[in-house]
């Protein structure tokens, strides 16, 4: 058991009180199975109230999840679906998208911080347009990236305008939409349909819940089927309330953005701390909950000796996330060692 806070992943934090006991609260008596029951409806309506659209709102055990079914509802086994080279779905999802979807092919995009272009987006979907190549019928992103950028509005409005001129759905892999929300100050709306977003799976575990992503359609004609296909995939949850009730908690109580704002600000601390650390410099932009940090293998070897816990899948830096329970002390203990294992190398 880790005693101490460790910022790998902001999959290591715990429950955040306001989902803790939503679900604790609705565990007393009996409720109608599989989604039938007035928490899931609750949780619904939330996202609704949320989003300022009448959406259509479904429930999924995790990310992998909910991405791969959402983009397979947009797809026939012959489309291919664009992202970025880095994308989750890409690299981390073990086929996924395509097992799901029967045969759908990820076409990847080259980028150099995650980011999705107009222009990448139509370099790929141009690529061909024979019989003998899978059709591009879906482009997906994520916010914030892989790489801890962020989407503004006028990037989701181009891209989803170039994704409206090819005949391409949009959909956003949102495992930390909240920490794009709090990190753009706009709203969830702004974020997704109000830009162009058709699908939105929204992410709650690295948000503060135990499990559970919610999948919205701003379009309802596009989720027709899709809860025979949540139950095909085992995705269909028969005590569903534990589900649905933590986002009712996350989501009246405002807990999903005051989460995020808490894990973006730690991120920013971390990076403003070691800011004039010889040797070490950031990879990208520090624009949410995430911070890559570029030294010396010396520099990274000894920090791994002082009982440091990171990433380094993405251009072989340090990654650093942080969540809704990080500690700030933890933090600028970090950012302490990170200083000390670094100058003894610049000297």
């Amino acid at each position: 058991m880790l005693t101490e806070q460790q910022f790998a992943s902001d999959n290591y934090s715990g429950i955040c009180p306001e989902a803790w006991n939503a679900m604790a609260e609705a565990n007393t008596g009996h409720a109608p199975a599989y989604g039938a029951d007035a928490w899931t409806e609750r949780a619904a309506e939330a996202f609704r109230n949320l989003f300022e659209t009448d959406c259509e709102v479904f429930f999924a055990f995790n990310g992998t999840a909910a991405n791969s079914m959402a983009l397979a509802s947009l797809c026939q086994s012959y489309h291919s679906v664009i992202c970025a080279e880095s994308a989750h779905v890409e690299t981390d999802e073990c086929g996924a998208p395509e097992f799901f979807s029967g045969g759908s092919k990820l076409l990847t995009a080259p980028t150099t911080d995650g980011l999705l272009t107009p222009e990448a987006v139509r370099a790929v979907a141009g690529r061909r347009s024979d019989i003998h190549f899978p059709k591009p019928r879906a482009v997906t992103i994520t916010q914030s990236t892989e790489t801890g950028r962020v989407y503004s509005v006028a990037q989701l409005q181009a891209l989803s305008e170039t994704c409206r001129s090819l005949g391409l759905r949009l959909h956003m892999d949102g495992a930390r939409f909240a920490n794009a929300c709090a990190s753009l100050q706009r709203s969830p709306a702004e974020l997704t349909w109000k830009s162009g977003v058709d699908v939105l799976c929204f992410g709650g575990t690295k948000n503060g819940m135990a499990v559970g992503e919610a999948i919205l359609f701003f379009d309802r004609a596009m989720a027709e089927d899709f809860d025979y296909r949540c139950k095909q995939a085992g995705q269909l949850a028969s005590k569903m309330r534990y589900l649905s009730a933590p986002w009712v908690g996350m989501l009246e109580s405002g807990a999903w953005l005051r989460n995020a704002e808490h894990a973006n600000a730690c991120a920013r601390r971390l990076a403003a701390a070691v800011a004039d650390v010889p040797g070490v410099s950031a990879m990208f932009p520090v624009e949410a909950n995430a911070v890559f940090l570029s030294a010396a293998p010396d520099v990274l070897d000894a920090l791994a000796r002082r009982g440091w816990r990171f990433y380094t899948f993405i251009g072989g830096g340090a990654r650093f996330m942080f969540a809704w329970d990080t500690a700030p002390e933890r933090v600028d203990a970090l950012a302490r060692d990170i200083r000390a294992c670094a100058v003894p190398v610049a000297a």
